[in-house]
């Protein structure tokens, strides 16, 4: 595998550059093609190029993630990690279709998961008895199905819709906001060591050594229901993540579905109007999922 890593440095050196968003990563290599081109740049010609102000300039001339590249891909092998690009063919092309694609994806597990008949379930960490059962009794039946369950691994329903995957012997996929190193909660170690264990895979954007912050979920979102062909919803606050996904399934034409719930549950107040204004398809069982 390393030298596999050490053909992609230039992108592992780009991946990892802070302040650069994907959507200016993505004109940086309209304009120069490759990382190779940009690392190759001066100060003089990054000067030259709209949108570059002197923070980002410092940061793509920084010697931090130059000198320590041989370093870093190193880890990413003693961890078993890999990275794939927006140019790879393995690279999901719904992700590829969204308004800001991730121009790099890291990966640990099976890559062989990204390119399967994929649904994401999403919903409260706090959640209720009732969306436990909910989720774990979906992702079960989903994954018996041949349905790759994608979800977040973060406590509550995505923990349970990971669960009920694994114990369907099927695929399961945990987008994270943070780096593959770096599994949040704490508590959710193990499950992220059986997911690998079975086959599934753990994808991030965000290189090794970054850490959970809150800022870096909104964004994960947006992974989550790009790389799938629906969003399940199983409970969610009026107010939450989960409804932040929802709102990027919607933007990329994503099928949206929802469990109704509780009238007098709290976690129940997204699903429900969610349904109620006819963003979702409301949702029995699982057959009533296309």
């Amino acid at each position: 595998m390393k030298e596999e890593l050490k053909q992609k440095k230039y992108w592992i050196w780009f991946s990892r550059i802070k302040g650069l968003g994907s959507k200016r990563k993505q004109k940086l290599l309209s304009k120069f093609q490759t990382p190779e081109q940009i690392y190759a740049l001066t100060k003089q010609d990054l000067q030259k190029v709209k949108g570059i102000g002197k923070v980002t300039e410092q940061e793509i001339l920084s010697l931090t993630y130059r000198e320590d590249l041989e370093q870093y891909i190193e880890e990413m092998e003693r961890n078993g990690v890999s990275l794939l690009t927006i140019k790879d063919k393995e690279y999901p092309q719904p992700l590829k279709e969204i308004y800001d694609p991730p121009i790099a994806l890291y990966t640990q597990g099976n890559v062989k998961a990204i390119n399967t008949n994929s649904i994401a379930m999403v919903g409260a960490r706090d959640c209720s008895l009732y969306g436990e059962k909910a989720a774990y009794y979906f992702s079960y039946h989903l994954a018996k199905q041949g349905r790759t369950i994608i979800s977040g691994l973060a406590e509550g329903i995505d923990s349970f819709s990971h669960l009920g995957c694994l114990a369907a012997g099927g695929n399961t996929i945990a987008i994270i906001g943070h780096g593959i190193d770096q599994i949040y909660p704490p508590k959710n170690q193990l499950l992220a060591k059986q997911i690998i264990k079975q086959n599934g895979l753990i994808l991030s954007e965000y290189p090794l050594g970054v850490e959970p912050e809150r800022m870096n979920f909104p964004a994960r979102n947006r992974i989550i229901s790009g790389m799938s062909q629906g969003v399940l919803v199983v409970e969610a606050k009026e107010k939450s993540g989960t409804m932040i996904t929802v709102d990027f399934a919607l933007e990329q034409g994503r099928d949206v579905y929802a469990v109704p719930g509780n009238i007098n549950s709290p976690f129940s107040v997204g699903t429900n109007r969610l349904i109620q204004e006819g963003a979702a398809k409301m949702v029995g069982n699982y057959l009533d999922i296309d």
